[in-house]
């Protein structure tokens, strides 16, 4: 019978990680914070050929996978299921039909063992990246978190608590990133293509700021941005005037990103953190990861930057997670349901 109530809290557990949210079914093993396997199975190929997120092919896709990938990873950590100390699992946000196929697999994975199951929220994932890079990472610190749902600067005061200080009032930059990509005709997904794209333009369109002029200069607005691109190409076209779409995509991305950067650096020095870290799938963007680099080199402050395949979705940021709700003991009941949207908090 599932009885957790007297589950021994390790320093190190081996915890089995797995996302589901959107288009990449994947696991990881951890232990402690040292990554043993790392495997993802992506429909992104798939989904491709729509120009998006299909929910049905991607539900599809994580129910044909899940038993692969979870095995592929256990094969590669070289341990056995019956050692593994808790499962933690993506619970939302995403597409509801694509997390309940994770979700559904944890809880048979956990109720068969009688581990631990951990619900994971997918956004503080995110944000547990960087202790990959560092696995000896503390807070408190300034996380800069860029993907496709949030936006948003918070400040990190423990492993299980953040305060947001600037947020976007609309659309998150990856979502920008992806409507800017549809416009200038780049394939899914779009924000890869916009960068590479970007690296033979020149930013010389003066695109609106991301930073909101409203909000004590403490939000962010990416519709506005996103539409002034819009109208840029297609007011160009009904003059019967060539675009030049590299130069749009740098220069949308310099008015994108440039704000973010800034405002983490100044948010850092205004609350006394020594440490940045990062988070999302627009923190893969080369652009945004040197001009990172720079600014905090610049304000003497520590960057813990994750790697590129680290920022995207993937398993191993959610077993990151799932340690930090582990050593608390926050464990959820087999009843949990998933969620298609959580609230940033």
């Amino acid at each position: 019978m599932y009885d957790i109530s007297k589950h021994k809290i390790k320093a190190e557990p081996l915890i089995l990680g797995i996302e589901s949210s959107c288009d990449e079914t994947a696991c990881a093993v951890i232990m402690g914070r040292k990554i043993i396997a790392d495997k993802i199975i992506s429909s992104a190929s798939e989904q491709a050929l729509y120009g998006g997120v299909v929910p049905e092919i991607a539900s599809r896709a994580h129910t044909d996978a899940v038993d692969e990938v979870v095995a592929d990873a256990l094969k590669e950590a070289g341990v056995r299921p019956n050692e593994i100390d808790a499962v933690a699992v993506t619970y939302g946000a995403g597409l509801l039909g694509a997390l309940l196929v994770g979700l559904s697999f944890a809880k048979s994975f956990a109720h068969a063992l009688g581990i631990p199951l951990i619900a994971v929220n997918h956004i503080r994932g995110h944000m547990a990246a960087a202790y990959l890079d560092k696995p000896d990472l503390k807070p408190p610190f300034i996380t800069l978190l860029a993907s496709g749902g949030h936006t948003a600067i918070l400040h990190t005061k423990t492993e299980l608590e953040a305060e947001v200080l600037a947020s976007t009032t609309d659309d998150a930059a990856g979502e920008a990133f992806d409507k800017v990509a549809r416009v200038l005709g780049l394939p899914y997904p779009g924000g890869p293509n916009v960068q590479r794209l970007a690296e033979s333009g020149t930013a010389d369109v003066e695109f609106p700021s991301a930073l909101a002029r409203h909000g004590g200069g403490s939000t962010f607005s990416y519709s506005g941005l996103k539409t002034a691109v819009i109208n840029y190409i297609h007011t160009a076209e009904q003059r019967g005037q060539a675009v030049n779409r590299a130069n749009v995509a740098a220069s949308f991305q310099r008015a994108a990103i440039d704000p973010l950067v800034k405002k983490t650096v100044e948010l850092a020095l205004n609350t006394g953190a020594s440490t940045v870290t990062a988070g999302g799938g627009v923190i893969a963007n080369g652009y945004l990861r040197d001009s990172l680099k720079k600014e905090c080199l610049s304000a003497g402050l520590e960057l813990v930057l994750p790697e590129k395949r680290y920022c995207t979705d993937n398993a191993a940021m959610i077993a990151s997670e799932g340690l930090n709700q582990y050593l608390a003991g926050n464990f959820a009941p087999l009843s949990i349901n998933a969620k298609a949207q959580i609230p940033l908090k």
